[in-house]
């Protein structure tokens, strides 16, 4: 087949909107959704179009969650008579420090007193948010990938093409091959989460990081267990720090009590750790069986499993927000709180002050969010995120140093501190293997603790299995040449799915495998990697986790 017959180069079909929003998470559909209200008030119309890679609304969406609904509050204020599913009103917080055998209690900080929140599943809510959009006229399209950003002549973003479907693993045009959709907008909000794949595109073009700390990132592994109905306590919210942990790496678990007798259990390991020998599944395998945890999920069953990365950073690593053509919202921009655990009512508002800008912008002949940064820093996001912004890096000094860094700002300083401490980037963080002591987890015993394979059939994951691999190497020999020779393959235990696999290894030609139809979409190894050798590129739309209200 010569290069003119090739399906691979026909050009593509176009469809244009006002406003083109990539991701419908709280975030991107918050956007939409405030986009067709000020519409309405207005007596105007806008055309919005919502890209999403999952295959169904909320399947690739996983969060605690508790949430502040705030944000919600203003965007859709009958919520509750709308039937969204917001249930479980928190009635009691708990923060625990634990020790190999004990818990103790210790007094909840501010920014964790739940009173007042509601624990949700995020899936459900993001497909609700969907309804709600749909019915202003919000176009959506599960399924569809925005996998590459389109320009212009003068360099200006001006919308996104979607991933051509049907090509074999050598790149080829196979029997099913359709060709990606050009959607083409003059103004584009990204909204696809942590990480996300055309955001990391558009801020080294446009260089929206110069000025900013790199951002730090954290790995949330999460499952959902149905509990003996004597144990179930709807509302009750548990956090804890400690063991299994050393006090060098940062991290902490949360156990939300649901409606239904369900119990969201979760564990989150910051990505600065230093021991290539830790395994972030591993240490929440082993601290189920906390004897102030086991007892809950005795008797009970596990129903769901999966994992994503989150941002940290902050305040100090948030990115120029706008570029030319567009901006960035939600969790792909980084507004978690990490000192609260809560990022959804932020996302949401994030999207909805974009939806202003672009009001205040829309008549021009090539409209610029030019004010949604300041909107944000006028925010409530702005002032949230500046009064913590010291909390998480004061945790690289270690367990304590943190604590006591983080009871000063918040007690005695209020958030006011005339300093702002810095993050570095978790990539560079890595002792070699030989300076690092081992690690010896116990083999899950398939009632509390699950291995790797196992609770990955409960992620509901699946990827087209002849397309190409969407976790690519810039170099080939860089894993076995550079990470298993210092680090001893790292990658084999920072990834919760069981991804990356050395094969061969008692041999003279060591290879790294990857099964790349275990990925969750976590992007821990895009982080993690410490060459930034491995680079996470868009799969085919459809694929990944299928979260069942995660």
């Amino acid at each position: 087949m010569n290069q003119e017959e090739n399906p691979l180069d026909e050009p593509r079909e176009s469809m244009k909107y006002d406003v083109l929003i990539v991701g419908a998470g709280p975030a991107g559909l918050g956007a939409a959704i405030k986009l067709k209200r000020l519409a309405e008030e207005r007596g105007e119309e806008v055309n919005v179009c919502v890209l999403e890679k999952a295959a169904e609304l909320g399947a690739h969406n996983l969060s605690g969650a508790v949430l502040d609904h705030k944000a919600l509050d203003e965007l859709i204020p009958d919520w509750h008579e709308q039937g969204a599913p917001v249930n479980a009103a928190v009635h009691e917080d708990q923060f625990l420090f634990l020790t190999k055998n004990r818990s103790f209690t210790m007094p909840t900080p501010p920014g964790m007193r739940n009173k007042g929140n509601h624990i949700i599943r995020l899936g459900e809510m993001v497909a609700w948010l969907g309804e709600q959009a749909e019915a202003l006229g919000v176009e959506i399209y599960p399924g569809f990938a925005a996998a590459e950003p389109l320009f212009d002549a003068d360099g200006r973003l001006m919308g996104s093409a979607t991933g051509d479907m049907g090509v074999t693993r050598e790149g080829e045009a196979g029997p099913n091959f359709q060709r990606g959709m050009e959607l083409h907008a003059p103004i584009t909000l990204l909204a696809e989460g942590c990480r996300g794949s055309l955001s990391g595109v558009l801020m080294e073009r446009y260089d929206l990081r110069a000025n900013s700390d790199p951002q730090t990132y954290a790995l949330g592994m999460k499952e959902v267990w149905e509990v003996d109905p004597a144990k179930s306590e709807p509302g009750k919210v548990i956090h804890s720090i400690g063991w299994p942990l050393p006090s060098d790496t940062y991290g902490g678990s949360f156990l939300y009590h649901l409606n239904d007798n369900l119990v969201a259990l979760g564990f989150v390991v910051g990505l600065d750790y230093r021991n290539p020998h830790l395994d972030p599944y591993m240490e929440f395998q082993r601290f189920k069986h906390h004897p102030a945890i086991q007892p809950l999920l005795e008797g009970g069953r596990r129903i769901a499993y999966g994992a994503r990365a989150l941002n940290e950073g902050g305040y100090q690593s948030l990115p120029v927000l706008t570029f030319p053509g567009g901006a960035l919202i939600g969790c792909a921009a980084g507004f978690l709180n990490v000192a609260r655990i809560k990022g959804i009512h932020n996302a949401m508002k994030s999207g909805m002050l974009a939806a202003e800008a672009y009001f205040a912008a829309k008549d021009a002949e090539q409209p610029e969010l030019e004010s949604y940064p300041q909107r944000v820093e006028q925010s409530w996001i702005g002032e949230e995120l500046r009064s913590v912004r010291n909390i998480r890096p004061g945790f690289k000094w270690g367990l304590w140093a943190g604590l006591a860094n983080a009871a000063l700002d918040t007690y005695l300083l209020r958030g006011k501190a005339p300093w702002t401490l810095h993050h570095h980037s978790d990539h560079t963080t890595l002792l070699p293997a030989q300076n690092a002591p081992r690690i010896t987890y116990p083999k899950p015993d398939g009632e509390i603790s699950f291995g790797r394979l196992e609770n990955l059939a409960f992620s509901g994951t699946q990827h087209e299995a002849d397309q190409p691999i969407h976790l690519t190497l810039r170099d080939s020999t860089v894993p076995i040449r550079y990470n298993l020779a210092l680090y001893d393959a790292p990658e084999q235990r920072y990834c919760p799915a069981g991804v990356y696999e050395i094969i061969d290894v008692n041999t003279d030609t060591p290879k790294l495998q990857i099964n790349a139809q275990n990925c969750l979409h976590c992007k821990t190894c895009d982080i993690k990697d410490p060459l930034q050798n491995i680079h996470w590129v868009t799969p085919e739309g459809g694929g990944g986790p299928s979260y069942s209200g995660m």
